[in-house]
């Protein structure tokens, strides 16, 4: 199966001997062995890689959110994990934000950096269906765009996954100038997204009952274990 990844550290990434790697790409990977079946995966945006997916030439996305919209062109897998979206600001600025949630933060009038076509949850998408706020909200491809904006000041704060802002923060040596605010998004479930040009329901359920099978044998612990800080 064709995998589509992005550099999203510590999900996904490429590391130094040119080979993805991360928590999602070695849960993927148990579970295709689980299958029987290969991996065969290419980098790419988000943006990018929903495109491809919805093309057919990619048939499977990871860290993905259920909508509507995507349920579309995927299939979605049971849950494999979950995540939270916080919001990142200047050290130096968070005595002077003391809103308690994104809603207070955007109408204060503060900026806020996001990634094209993520989905951050509920209350994100009341705030940005909003036509009086959705300027407030600056896209990026990447987070490290809005890594650069933030720092430069062209944007108040940023939403990222707590994992790997923290993980960027240290990986640029960051963590000083840059951290996390209180407000966040919650947690919510992730899946697995694949391609309803390519990929049939019951190689989903497949890939299901193969995830019941590595939590079951503790493979999938394992894996996380070593990720948790």
């Amino acid at each position: 199966m064709k995998l589509g990844f992005e550099a999203w550290e510590p999900y996904q990434y490429t590391a130094l001997d040119n080979k993805p790697s991360g928590l999602d790409i070695e849960l993927v990977e148990a579970i295709a062995q689980q299958m029987g079946c290969k991996i065969n995966a290419q980098q790419g945006s988000w943006t990018e890689l929903i495109s491809a997916l919805k093309a057919g030439t990619v048939d499977l996305l990871l860290g993905a959110s259920i909508t509507p919209a995507r349920q579309e062109y995927a299939h979605f897998s049971d849950p494999y994990r979950q995540e939270q979206f916080v919001l990142f600001v200047r050290s130096a600025d968070v005595a002077g934000y003391p809103q308690n949630s994104l809603a207070e933060f955007i109408g204060a009038g503060k900026k806020v950096g996001i990634i094209s076509e993520y989905y951050y949850g509920a209350e994100f998408a009341d705030l940005y269906n909003q036509a009086a706020l959705k300027q407030q909200f600056i896209e990026a491809s990447l987070g490290e765009l809005n890594l650069a904006r933030l720092l430069d000041e062209d944007i108040d704060g940023m939403l990222e996954d707590s994992f790997v802002g923290h993980a960027m923060l240290r990986r640029k040596g960051l963590d000083k100038q840059i951290g996390a605010h209180s407000i966040s998004m919650g947690n919510t479930d992730v899946f697995v997204m694949f391609s309803k040009a390519t990929v049939k329901a019951e190689q989903v359920s497949a890939f299901n009952q193969a995830l019941a099978a590595i939590k079951a044998d503790g493979r999938y612990n394992s894996i996380i274990q070593r990720y948790v800080h």
